[in-house]
């Protein structure tokens, strides 16, 4: 079973909620990362889990 895709519109609206800054959206892992933040949101069931409490912190 393929992983859900976030919607392409929902992509090119969400900004991390850290630093307002953008989003690259990483399919294979199914997480919207935040490099300027550092950190990672998870995306389940295509919907995006944009708490920074919920994020992986970027290994640097």
């Amino acid at each position: 079973m393929p992983p859900s895709d976030v919607d392409s519109k929902l992509l090119d609206i969400l900004v991390c909620p850290v630093t307002k800054g953008s989003l690259d959206y990483d399919r294979e892992a199914q997480e919207l990362v935040s490099k300027k933040a550092g950190l990672a949101y998870p995306v389940r069931d295509g919907i995006p889990i944009m708490l920074p409490d919920e994020a992986r912190k970027l290994d640097d």
